[in-house]
């Protein structure tokens, strides 16, 4: 299989997901902000949810497509004593202060699966645990592919560090990233990066959002590797810095090849918040842009529409961003899925030319085709995501692209 992904809306070949577990009924709801959760999720309507979701993806992907949950790799490079020696050895190095170290031999001992249990659900012993990992469903955060380089995220709070340690490993060791393994972008120290932050406008921009889980310095570094692997142009995109709007995809994300839906009061409305850079020999040369659409269109060379998520009205423009209304994931060019409650976001695709299919008339529609790109379809496919939703992440959020068929 091919690591690339050329665009943000190329055709879906391969994703990596996490269907949630039992780490989400783990989470004490005293607990719940300091594991970066609004609210609890019940585990069983959560894991019927995220599977509906899935059923979509399948639909719409070639048969050659594949869905790939995160635990399988993880479970295969554990497979190696070797590799979870060095997972343990790692996660004493990054926790420090959780007196990992005092049960290292027992962890050192353990096979795959119990390794496994431990790092997502953190159960040990009766004296000896450590909190559980919900946030695995986001696997977009864990890594990012950027044209053909792959970028190894290092989590901003301590509360994800497992997840991103766990990526680390399967992008290290599994043979699914060998190809890309001399492309591997490392965030290393005290920077910070996350997926969400990182979007693929073309093989030759990408857009990093500098926010709240994505320091300066992670951003300077990710940009200067991005542009010595091919990349031309590293737009930084300045957002709030604040929970609702805690990286890029929750306020911006493609639909098209030139359609984006956008909350505006953050990305619309905004001028000057956007730094152009790109190669300039032995150094990164700068420039400040205007806005993000003249940006992309002056780059792109074509015009591009910005879809308000939310519709006209400010208060359904807040509504709908707090639950993921601008969190689209493209699986093809044109064919977005989101949650369904984000009602005035999908009413708006619907004046810019998009039919609105529910996930049931989706997959009725197109299981066993698959989506053709050369047909130019215009779909906004709603689903059911009530629990999910409370997690605060939307289908891009819970989607992990490493491979797409670029668009002839």
């Amino acid at each position: 299989m091919k690591i690339s992904i050329p665009s943000e809306t190329d055709l879906l070949k391969a994703v990596i997901v996490h269907t949630p577990g039992r780490e989400v009924s783990l989470v004490n709801p005293g607990l719940k902000e300091e594991l970066l959760f609004d609210d609890i999720i019940f585990e069983n309507d959560a894991r019927v949810e995220h599977l509906d979701m899935l059923d979509i993806f399948r639909a719409a992907m070639p048969e050659d497509g594949k869905i790939i949950e995160i635990l399988d790799l993880a479970a295969e490079c554990f497979a190696d004593e070797n590799v979870r020696a060095k997972f343990v050895e790692i996660l004493i190095k990054e926790l420090p202060h959780r007196n990992i170290h005092a049960i290292e031999k027992e962890l050192i001992a353990m096979d795959a699966e119990d390794l496994l249990r431990f790092a997502v659900q953190g159960t040990f012993s009766e004296h000896f645990s450590l909190q559980p990992a919900p946030n695995l469903l986001f696997t977009r955060d864990l890594a990012a592919v950027a044209a053909n380089s792959i970028i190894a995220s290092k989590a901003a709070k301590e509360a994800r560090v497992r997840e991103f340690l766990l990526m680390r490993t399967i992008i290290h060791y599994h043979p699914l990233f060998e190809s890309v393994r001399d492309k591997v972008i490392t965030i290393e120290g005290h920077q910070s990066i996350e997926g969400g932050d990182v979007l693929v406008a073309t093989d030759k921009i990408v857009l990093i959002g500098m926010s709240e889980r994505t320091s300066f310095s992670g951003l300077m570094s990710a940009a200067e590797n991005l542009l010595r692997q091919g990349v031309e142009h590293v737009l930084a995109v300045d957002i709030p810095k604040q929970r609702s709007s805690m990286h890029l995809d929750t306020i911006f994300t493609f639909a098209d090849i030139d359609e984006c839906v956008a909350f505006p009061p953050a990305i619309m409305e905004q001028k000057h918040n956007v730094i152009d850079l790109f190669n300039g020999g032995d150094y990164v040369k700068t420039r400040q842009c205007s806005s993000l659409q003249e940006t992309l269109e002056e780059l792109t060379g074509r015009p591009f529409t910005f879809i308000k998520c939310g519709g006209e009205e400010r208060i359904n423009q807040y509504r709908e961003q707090w639950t993921d209304g601008a969190n689209l994931f493209a699986l093809a060019p044109g064919v977005v899925v989101g949650y369904g409650r984000n009602t005035q976001t999908f009413k708006t695709m619907e004046e810019h030319g998009y039919t609105h299919m529910n996930q049931h008339e989706f997959i009725d529609t197109f299981k066993g085709t698959g989506i053709d790109p050369a047909k130019n379809h215009k779909i906004a496919i709603s689903f059911e995501g009530h629990e999910l939703c409370r997690g605060r992440g939307g289908a891009r959020c819970m989607t992990l692209p490493i491979s797409r068929v670029a668009s002839n």
